[in-house]
């Protein structure tokens, strides 16, 4: 799979189209959502970036949504239950291929 998306295998003669239809920061994380609608394939890039803007970690999700949550700082002791995280960012592209795909929770 690494072949075809980078374009590197040259037995393939259809690439795969990364096309961003959003992009969306929250501090160090950045995430671009797409999809290769000839596919019926979306996808989300979930990007670390440090203060000099240098992509230091990458998450790459096909075909799933992707719920992202921002862990609240609190100084006082809690209970897991008590926690509140918020959601900050939810795809969108997952539903509009008519495909039931897994969720997942990414934690900020």
């Amino acid at each position: 799979m690494m072949r075809l998306l980078t374009g590197t295998d040259k037995e393939i003669t259809d690439s795969f189209e990364f096309v961003p239809l959003s992009i969306d920061a929250f501090g160090s994380t950045v995430i671009v959502e797409g999809c290769d609608q000839r596919r019926d394939i979306s996808w989300i890039h979930a990007w670390t970036v440090n203060s000099h803007g240098i992509i230091t970690q990458v998450r790459e999700y096909f075909n799933t949504s992707l719920t992202v949550t921002r862990f609240l700082n609190s100084t006082k002791p809690v209970s897991v239950t008590s926690l509140h995280c918020p959601s900050v960012w939810e795809s969108s592209l997952a539903n509009r291929i008519g495909k039931s795909v897994p969720g997942l929770v990414l934690a900020i």
